[in-house]
């Protein structure tokens, strides 16, 4: 081994970059989100049941944070989340029963995404 392939290799990153939890909850929203999408375009309802159930579950976790007392945000930033996560739950149990289209879940999902792209969490 060369001297500049053994320079190259002490310089290099020995493990993956750090991530932040913003960017953590950009990726997951936008994973689920993905699977949401995808399943209504193939109109595959046990696809879109297990996305929804999963979606609903995130915004369980993050109702849970926002009612935490210790969580610091802003106290209305965490009621709109309650209340969004209330409504994610309600809109979601209408979907399962094929009364409702999935598509309110995705633009309240988006909306966040915007959010978080645009305070510079996602990379």
């Amino acid at each position: 081994m060369n001297i500049y392939a053994q320079a190259q290799r002490a310089y290099a990153p020995t493990q993956a970059p750090v991530r932040t939890a913003r960017s953590t909850e950009y990726e997951v929203i936008a994973r689920i989100s993905h699977r949401m999408k995808r399943a209504l375009q193939n109109d595959d309802f046990v696809a879109l049941a297990s996305a929804v159930h999963e979606n609903n579950e995130l915004w369980s976790a993050f109702a849970a944070d926002a009612a935490n007392p210790g969580n610091m945000l802003p106290d209305e930033l965490r009621a709109k989340i309650i209340y969004l996560a209330d409504f994610t739950r309600l809109h979601s149990q209408k979907v399962l029963r094929k009364v409702e289209s999935a598509v309110p879940l995705l633009e309240i999902n988006s909306a966040i995404l915007k959010g978080l792209k645009n305070e510079g969490g996602a990379r």
